[in-house]
């Protein structure tokens, strides 16, 4: 199999010898997190998962990102699950970074590899399993569906990065482009799960700043990232998470793509109780 075109985290300690020097941030308006935080002593199981094990990047928290979770699965040859998730209201996205799993979604059954991508709307019965030799490794974002009454609900479906085309943004000449696995304007959705790219030097020349919450994985290359007011170089395999309204902006640096997986809700009323938010 080929080399994995994105990050893979391999967890392991660093040695004794390290110096205690990293990047690593958590303020009130974002969190950075980078690669080398991912080690072994912060991995976690879950029930019903065989030969399993995850990083913990998000998890809903009051006064801060309130909306999902986001793993990262590592799954050995023969281990999965036949009950991965008991919260009928959570639908799921999954995107394959590294070796070959296959995932029974009720109606099929789909292999996917590096670059497979699945959205599970809630309510869907599904396994889990590695079907290779070697681990396999992915994204889990989970999100609490949020229902409205005369949409239905979105269909389970399998793609993958190599298969959708890039929508470049307006003006850019295609140096800044999202690969959109649903279509924006498709209310049956209240998240997307996107991934950004930009070419060398490409850049978002302002700040966003808007109700969206994110988390962003750098699946590829690295870039420098404004956040509320710092600038945070970032690199494939770290991930920043920010709250809504966190000002946000950054430039593609190095000599390759800078590419992210990137987490957002969207196309729902606010939500005028805190606890209504909660996920």
């Amino acid at each position: 199999m080929k080399p994995s075109p994105y990050f893979v985290v391999k967890g392991g300690l660093p040695p004794q010898s390290q110096r205690l020097t990293d990047r690593a941030v958590f303020t009130t308006s974002y969190a950075f997190m980078p690669r080398g935080v991912m080690t072994d002593i912060v991995t976690s199981m879950l029930p019903f998962w065989d030969a399993t094990r995850l990083w913990v990047l998000a998890r809903p928290m009051t006064g801060f990102s309130e909306t999902f979770s986001h793993y990262v699965m590592e799954v050995g040859a023969g281990g999965g699950s036949t009950r991965p998730d008991d919260d009928p209201m959570a639908q799921h996205v999954l995107f394959v970074v590294d070796g070959q799993i296959t995932l029974h979604d009720g109606n099929k059954t789909s292999e996917l590899t590096a670059g497979g991508y699945a959205y599970l709307p809630a309510g869907t019965p599904w396994t889990l399993h590695n079907s290779g030799k070697a681990n396999a490794c992915f994204h889990w974002i989970r999100k609490r569906y949020h229902p409205v009454d005369g949409i239905p609900v979105p269909e389970a479906f399998v793609t993958s990065d190599q298969v959708v085309t890039p929508t470049p943004m307006p003006d850019t000449n295609g140096v800044w482009a999202t690969s959109r696995f649903v279509e924006p304007d498709d209310l049956r959705h209240d998240m997307h799960v996107n991934i950004v790219t930009f070419q060398p030097g490409g850049v978002i020349p302002f700040a966003e700043t808007h109700v969206m919450e994110h988390g962003l994985y750098v699946l590829q290359g690295k870039g420098v990232y404004y956040l509320n007011g710092d600038w945070v170089e970032v690199e494939a395999g770290d991930y920043m998470w920010l709250r809504a309204f966190c000002p946000q902006a950054c430039y593609a640096a190095g000599d390759e793509p800078f590419r992210y997986l990137l987490y957002k809700d969207v196309n729902r009323h606010m939500p005028l109780a805190p606890s209504l938010g909660a996920n």
